[in-house]
């Protein structure tokens, strides 16, 4: 009589090392220190020590990281932004939960997609910064050194769970409250389920929730819009 094989365990994939990291702790500490204090003096050792010379290479990563080496004056640009970090700098709040690399590397990501809208702006030609992703000759976009934007996506995960877990607080009816807390099953398990599309998605929320699909899309549209709003405050670095 032959005996049935269990089928072999999921082994999960192990992520790439991300190379050592530029942006430590030593200079987030530094950057609170430095919004945590008015003494003139304070700041400039903190800046001329830690702060300066760390915005120098992120601003040079991700100028090579998202390629903004095809715009003209590429050098220039680069100076301009590091000078305009100085003057931004004492706005960071630390008290809002943004963590100082995820609110710098944002703006000065965003200060650079609006130097491209700007200059083809000029030369009359709309520009979709999110479609040149997806061109096959990727000019603004590039992945040699994904150090930067794992970093970034680690960071936004992050902020997007403790948004998440928020909700929680709010008055909810039951429905809500299920599909909230399917929500983040689905969300705490990612590496481990198998989501090809949306509609498996949508299978996956029923099975938990025991709700039909309807009574699902209502609730994650109340989800949705809760969610553009973070998005926004993340975008501007104001979480």
């Amino acid at each position: 009589m032959e005996t049935k094989q269990s089928p072999p365990k999921r082994t999960r994939r192990k992520r790439k090392s991300r190379g050592k990291p530029y942006f430590t702790q030593v200079h987030e500490d530094a950057i609170v220190a430095y919004s945590n204090t008015d003494d003139i003096k304070e700041r400039t050792d903190l800046y001329v020590n830690y702060i300066g010379p760390v915005f120098d290479e992120m601003v040079d990563k991700i100028v090579y990281t998202y390629k903004f080496t095809n715009l003209p004056n590429i050098d220039a640009l680069r100076d301009e932004c590091k000078i305009w970090l100085i003057t931004v700098l004492g706005k960071y709040d630390p008290n809002k939960g943004s963590k100082a690399f995820s609110y710098f590397s944002v703006i000065t990501k965003n200060w650079f997609i609006h130097k491209v809208k700007k200059r083809n702006k000029r030369s009359r030609t709309e520009v979709d910064i999110d479609g040149i992703v997806k061109t096959t000759d990727v000019k603004y976009i590039v992945t040699h050194n994904p150090y930067h934007k794992d970093r970034e996506r680690d960071e936004f995960w992050n902020l997007l769970m403790s948004e998440v877990n928020s909700w929680e607080q709010l008055k909810m009816k039951e429905t809500e409250e299920r599909v909230l807390k399917a929500v983040k099953i689905l969300l705490e398990n990612a590496d481990d389920i198998e989501i090809f599309n949306k509609k498996a998605i949508y299978l996956y929320l029923r099975e938990i929730t025991g709700l039909n699909t309807k009574q699902i899309v209502n609730n994650l549209n109340k989800m949705r819009v809760r969610y553009r709003v973070f998005r926004k405050k993340y975008n501007g670095g104001t979480t």
